[in-house]
């Protein structure tokens, strides 16, 4: 699976009540959560996302709840891929779930700049920084984590082979 989108970037520690603050986890709609994520750091992320965009987080991205909202919000964003430093065990599991894929580079994402346009390969996890020329290698996912992201999530793999 490849990918290629402008970077939305933020820092460490980044948890999951700031990807989808509690307030409005009242719903369980997909678009309804996009519609607030990263709202309390970011106010245009929702409003100007577009799909296709690539998220990137520092150390730790998606620590504190273990809820699955946030990267629920994060995908139906757009958002097809998450790279960052490292992430909480609870949300890259989770991410995995829904189908999210995730790739840990750690301190080289510090030379990713938002608005960086990025072409990810999550089957050899290479990176391509297209605006600087960079290239970073992640520990590629894998295969039957990619089987789950292509299939839209662990529910929808298992019901696939079933």
């Amino acid at each position: 699976m490849k990918y290629e989108g402008k970077t939305w970037t933020y820092g460490d520690n980044i948890d999951t009540d700031v990807i989808i603050p509690a307030r409005y986890l009242n719903s369980f709609d997909p678009k309804e959560l996009a519609s607030h994520c990263m709202i309390d750091i970011d106010d245009s992320f929702a409003k100007e996302v577009k799909a296709g965009d690539i998220m990137v987080g520092g150390w730790n991205f998606g620590c504190g709840s273990s809820r699955e909202h946030a990267p629920i919000a994060i995908k139906a964003s757009g958002v097809p891929v998450i790279i960052a430093a490292s992430f909480a065990r609870i949300f890259y599991r989770n991410a995995i779930n829904v189908g999210l894929p995730v790739l840990e580079i750690g301190d080289d994402v510090k030379k990713i700049r938002k608005g960086d346009i990025l072409s990810v390969d999550i089957s050899t996890g290479t990176i391509t920084d297209k605006t600087t020329g960079d290239t970073f290698k992640a520990p590629p996912l894998p295969d039957f984590i990619q089987a789950i992201a292509s299939a839209g999530g662990l529910i929808a793999y298992v019901k696939e082979h079933a």
